[in-house]
């Protein structure tokens, strides 16, 4: 190997050096933690934090909440519905666990908000009753259906309006959870199906982050 070649190889090695050290200050200093044990726990973060549009629902008490003010607090967003028959009452009773089973700083910091897709039968009041079959602490939004559509679009839920002049009607959606930050942009998702087991393992270090 020539002088050359030698100088350009450690030269190259200098570089990867740089950028593989680079690379692991910028993970850790926004409390990624190991993308692929996140990804293996079904969390999936953004490159770039999303705004959430100007819009405002109302919650379980019949009081006003801009979505875009979600903050001060991590949160995990599920877009179901109180009259859903499987997934949603699964889904917020994993959610229940999970909670139940975080670190105290881990669940302090954590709201779950249930947004309805379902505006014409979930009324605060029904939201209310049925959300307390799990934990009261959670939150319950609902509001216009052009409103809800907005939202749920903004941060990538699916869902299709259902026809509610059917009898016992469903609506289809999407069984994934958004990730909220403490400033109130979309972090990231959680996928269906959760597994506890792992997010238990993940969650903590996200989520009792600050920032």
């Amino acid at each position: 190997m020539s002088r050359t070649q030698i100088t350009v190889f450690v030269l190259v090695a200098i570089v990867a050096l740089v950028l593989g050290l680079t690379v692991n200050k910028v993970l850790n200093s926004k409390g990624q933690g190991d993308p692929t044990a996140l990804l293996d726990a079904g969390i999936v973060l953004l490159p770039q934090s999303r705004t959430l549009p100007e819009l405002s629902l109302v919650n379980q008490d019949g009081e006003a909440v801009r979505v875009d003010q979600l903050k001060g607090q991590w949160s995990l967003l599920f877009f179901g519905y109180t009259f859903c028959p499987d997934i949603c009452p699964a889904t917020l009773a994993e959610l229940r666990q999970l909670l139940s089973q975080l670190p105290e700083q881990a669940r302090a910091n954590l709201r779950i908000v249930l947004v309805s897709v379902d505006p014409h039968r979930d009324t605060p009041q029904q939201l209310k009753q049925y959300l307390g079959y799990f934990d009261p602490a959670f939150i319950g939004l609902t509001g216009e259906e052009a409103d809800i559509q907005k939202f749920a679009n903004a941060v990538s839920i699916p869902y299709i309006p259902a026809d509610t002049s059917k009898e016992n009607y469903t609506v289809d959606h999407s069984g994934n959870l958004v990730i909220l930050g403490p400033d109130g942009t979309q972090r990231g998702f959680i996928r269906a199906p959760l597994n506890n087991v792992k997010l238990l393992a993940q969650l903590p270090g996200l989520v009792s982050r600050a920032d």
